[in-house]
């Protein structure tokens, strides 16, 4: 015991000698090294899904009208409740009920947002924002759950509105207005709401002992004559149905008694818009059109309904909005029974303004049954105005004929797939070389630079060495004398190539490469007039890279192109002094009873840059072209009563014969009949001078002699306004229908021509370039 007792104690004293301070201890082993630090612990967090960015994707969809991509925002669940189509459709029909606008059509803002780690709460105040009511607005609740590590939308239909919760539905009632009346210069009605009537027949139903009388009925009410029926009744099989045309229903009725006693004749009575003559300016003035099925959800939402038309081309589309009017409706919400619960917007009707053209319409008229079946254009227009008297684009269409209601819809050929393309409006769109009206601004390039001058003379041989390159005269190609001797005046007078191939060569070589381009830029060529109807600009090359394109520049061929009615508006400014006018249609916009909301007022495009002197010494010279026995059209003009001055050309092109042009303008200072500006361009016809001059000629006549002077008969016409048959016409120009002539314009049995006009005359024999 004592023993264990004296152990014990012995331990605690090592035990205190080891804890004693001061007291090294060594350890025979050696300081083991201290353990390296342990590198921070690496947290990677999982940042949770943008919830805006969810939002801002859903609603952008929306107002791109992207329902598909707006449905795979879609959460799973929602997905399943709902099919794409049917969640398309309820966006689309509420869209249609609304008007949403198509562009920012929805706008919304973020009010607030909740957001956990698995679901999302925001809510957005949204904008409709509408063609017919103003902007609607709703405030929103958008839920969203996380799916997939990306945040998807918890759809139901309070989404769209919040007022279609439970199934209800929006419903737009249209009201419709009358559509503003087209009218001519006089007044009188081109496109109106018209009781009318088709008018067609059956050749084997008809009686052979009153044939004469079906024929003078027929023509008194349509806007052919009684050979061209004659001509229609014999080439139809005996039961076909031949639609003749449109007639109003008080012509019809006036007529009565005659057409009661005609079998075989039938009547198709109708109310609708109606265009009068056939179609009077039919591609300026354009037609209605039905909404396609392709285009149906775009007019719903811009409150068409289904059955309504809509102004296709011309006037009818550039002024859709003012001849339409302002279309009255009221919106809807209703339960899922039908059963209205409000009104929740509505807007008025206002009927659509009417529209008074500057179109002349006995001069339109008859220009139209001037071009034979040749494809062409005349424009006819103020020199001190810009208002267009007559836009001429042949061959014509019925516009009557794009409305269901006209039986003869039924039976006639669509005139879009007519040969030749007569909705084409050639006058405004037609892009074509100029040919040698051109000259008129190269000579004003070659004056401007003072590079020539008018006293400048050359031998106007049949050709010249230009370029390196030995060019011809029309005068070679006529196998006719060179013109000889030439000043700058009477190369313009002349027509002569050599001179103007000269002109562009010399502009090179002086350092003036632009300078035609420039001159045709300041003449208003390769940019659009500013008429209201649809137009192309035609082609003036950006810069001039070498010489042979100039010199080709110069005659008005190359890489340039022109409009009828772009030359119309500058042979206008030479005619004027230099002012470029912006060519009109419009005289007046507004309700039949009540101040007119537009008057024409003349507005200027621009000035031709030229000299006064210079404008002189191009005005002389085209003066010359018709009364100097050697110009170019002295043997088709110079025997006229109304003192004018003009320019032919002949357009080489790879589609056949060469266009025929003439650009001219009257000064008869008469206070009753301002001067006016003609161009005409027939396609593919041949020599300006023989072709388009004498069109010129019937369109200046007709115009001062209140449509009683034709001038003179068309070379391809029997009589006034009535083709020669066969027609004397190349064969690449294809024939549409019969020229119809107004039935108030009585035929003479023999056209008189002025006894001071020496048929046959030649103008020295050469006067005509090709």
């Amino acid at each position: 015991m004592i023993k264990v007792q004296r152990t014990f104690i012995l331990l605690i004293l090592l035990a205190l000698l080891g804890c004693t301070p001061g007291t090294p201890v060594t350890d025979p082993v050696g300081t083991p090294t201290a353990t390296a630090t342990l590198p921070d612990p690496q947290v990677f967090i999982t940042p949770a899904p943008d919830v805006d960015g969810a939002v801002d994707s859903f609603m952008d969809a929306w107002r791109r009208d992207d329902y598909a991509q707006m449905y795979d925002l879609l959460s799973e669940e929602s997905r399943r409740a709902v099919s794409l189509e049917d969640f398309t459709a309820r966006y689309t029909q509420t869209a249609i009920a609304l008007t949403l606008l198509f562009d920012d059509g929805i706008t919304y803002q973020v009010i607030s947002r909740e957001t956990n780690p698995d679901f999302a709460s925001v809510r957005l105040n949204v904008n409709y924002n509408t063609n017919f009511f103003g902007t609607l607005s709703r405030e929103l609740a958008m839920s969203l759950v996380r799916e997939a590590n990306a945040w998807h939308v918890a759809w139901d239909e309070g989404l769209i509105m919040p007022d279609l919760v439970g199934g209800n539905v929006l419903e737009i009632v249209r009201q419709t207005t009358p559509r503003g009346e087209i009218y001519a210069s006089d007044g009188s009605p081109i496109a109106a709401q018209e009781e009318a009537v088709a008018i067609g027949f059956t050749p084997g139903n008809l009686n052979p002992d009153l044939m004469s009388l079906f024929y003078t009925t027929m023509a008194r009410l349509t806007i052919y004559q009684v050979d061209e029926i004659r001509e229609m009744a014999e080439a139809a099989l005996p039961f076909d149905y031949v639609p003749l045309g449109e007639a109003t229903r008080a012509d019809v009725d006036a007529n009565m008694g005659a057409l009661s006693s005609l079998s075989g004749v039938f009547l198709n009575y109708y109310t609708s818009r109606f265009y009068f003559d056939g179609g009077l300016a039919p591609q300026t003035v354009g037609h209605l059109t039905y909404i396609s099925e392709q285009e149906m959800n775009r007019y719903l939402r811009l409150g068409y309904a289904p059955n309504e038309r809509f102004g296709a081309t011309g006037l009818e589309l550039a002024f859709e909005d003012v001849l339409s009017g302002q279309r009255g409706a009221t919106l809807y919400l209703k339960d899922p029974d039908g059963q209205i619960i409000t009104r929740l917007a509505e807007r008025g009707v206002s009927p659509g303004q009417s529209i008074t053209t500057t179109i002349d319409p006995g001069l339109q008229y008859r220009l139209q049954q001037s071009l034979g079946n040749y494809r062409g254009a005349i424009v006819v227009m103020e020199i001190d105005t810009g208002r267009v008297l007559a836009m001429v684009s042949n061959p014509q269409f019925d516009p009557n004929l794009f409305d269901i209601n006209n039986q003869n819809f039924i039976y006639a050929q669509n005139p879009y797939v007519q040969p030749n393309d007569p909705v084409f409006n050639r006058a405004t769109s037609g892009q074509y070389p100029l040919g040698s009206v051109f000259k008129i601004i190269s000579m004003a390039a070659a004056l401007e630079t003072g590079v020539f001058d008018q006293t400048d003379s050359i031998y106007c041989g049949h050709s010249v060495v230009v370029c390196g390159n030995e060019l011809y005269d029309w005068t070679f190609e006529r196998e006719v004398p060179p013109s000889g001797n030439l000043t700058l005046p009477e190369g313009l007078m002349r027509s002569c190539n050599p001179w103007f191939y000269t002109i562009g060569e010399q502009l090179m070589l002086t350092g003036n490469p632009d300078a035609i381009i420039n001159t045709a830029r300041n003449f208003g060529l390769g940019q659009p007039t500013g008429v209201e109807v649809g137009e192309q600009p035609g082609n003036i090359p950006a810069q001039v890279t070498n010489c042979e394109q100039n010199v080709q520049l110069a005659i008005g061929q190359g890489e340039m192109t022109v409009t009828p009615l772009q030359v119309a508006a500058f042979t206008a400014a030479v005619a004027n002094g230099g002012t470029l006018y912006q060519p009109t249609l419009i005289d007046a916009i507004g309700l039949p009873e009540g101040t007119p909301s537009y008057t024409f007022a003349p507005e200027v495009n621009g000035n031709l840059g030229i000299s006064d002197q210079n404008l002189a010494i191009i005005q002389d010279a085209m003066r010359e072209v018709i009364a100097n026995p050697r110009g170019t059209a002295q043997r088709q003009l110079a025997t006229m009563r109304y003192r004018s001055f003009g320019k032919t050309g002949t357009a080489q092109n790879p589609f056949g014969a060469p266009h025929a042009w003439f650009a001219g303008y009257t000064q008869v200072n008469n206070p009753d009949r301002p001067d006016i500006a003609v161009v005409v361009m027939l396609e593919n016809a041949g020599e300006g001078s023989e072709m388009a001059a004498p069109v010129f000629r019937r369109a200046v006549s007709l115009y001062f002699s209140n449509n009683a002077d034709i001038g003179r008969v068309m070379p391809w016409e029997a009589y006034a306004y009535v083709v020669a048959s066969p027609t004397p016409i190349p064969t690449e120009t294809p024939v549409p229908t019969n020229t119809p002539i107004p039935t108030e314009t009585p035929i003479p049995t023999e056209t008189p021509i002025p006894t001071e006009t020496p048929i046959g005359e030649e103008g020295g024999g050469s006067g005509e370039e090709p």
